[in-house]
């Protein structure tokens, strides 16, 4: 999130969810870090209102933790968080790609362009990047699916989050992601009915 331009008025609390969430996922609030509100409040240029709003939010996530006296810090993130997130997502996924199958090999198109970068950023050994891009293209699969409030969950769950929390964790080789990709996207090309299966087990594969 560009925190140098004013953000919108409509939807605050959920952008500032996006910027804790990105700033976790940078490294910014390590696991047991204190998150302050006034200086998040004061950073963005906004009342402490919807920063703590985005707060609540993220605690009902699981994602962060709020402590007596003390204020809001990250959670400690376990293997157990790990084992629970990837589960839920993969599910989202495919019920996802059942919605949107007949419609999927008209977006084949997009999906390529989403996994031609993921490769040029694997070449580059850019991990962030790679973990954007690769996060790009399934959400272009769960938006294919028409569904706003699935959309909305999938969103939710903090993907970009997790997914860094297990690379890190468990060194997961994201660059061969693209290669398995390629497969889903002829899956979809084909309006093949084992694609949300496939498209299930590859994101299991995130998963510790």
């Amino acid at each position: 999130m560009n925190v140098s331009a004013p953000l919108l008025r409509t939807g605050l609390a959920a952008q500032i969810r996006e910027f804790i969430v990105d700033g976790i996922s940078a490294g910014r609030w390590e696991p047991g870090e204190r998150i302050v509100e006034r200086r998040i409040a004061t950073e963005l240029g906004v009342s402490q209102g919807p920063v703590r709003e985005a707060l609540r939010q993220l605690e009902a996530l699981r994602l962060v933790e709020s402590l007596p006296n003390r204020g809001a810090r990250v959670r400690p993130f376990t293997e157990q968080d790990l084992g629970e997130i990837f589960p839920v997502r993969a599910g989202l996924e495919r019920s996802a790609a059942e919605l949107a199958l007949p419609r999927l090999a008209g977006r084949v198109d997009a999906l390529e362009r989403h996994n031609r970068r993921l490769a040029e950023a694997a070449e580059t050994g850019d991990l962030q990047q790679q973990m954007r891009l690769s996060i790009e293209f399934h959400r272009e699969v769960v938006e294919a699916a028409g569904n706003r409030l699935l959309v909305s969950v999938w969103e939710s769950l903090g993907i970009e989050l997790w997914t860094t929390l297990s690379l890190r964790l468990h060194q997961t080789e994201i660059y061969s992601k693209s290669a398995e990709h390629a497969v889903l996207i002829e899956a979809f090309r084909r309006q093949d009915p084992e694609a949300p299966r496939m498209l299930h087990e590859h994101v299991m594969n995130y998963a510790p």
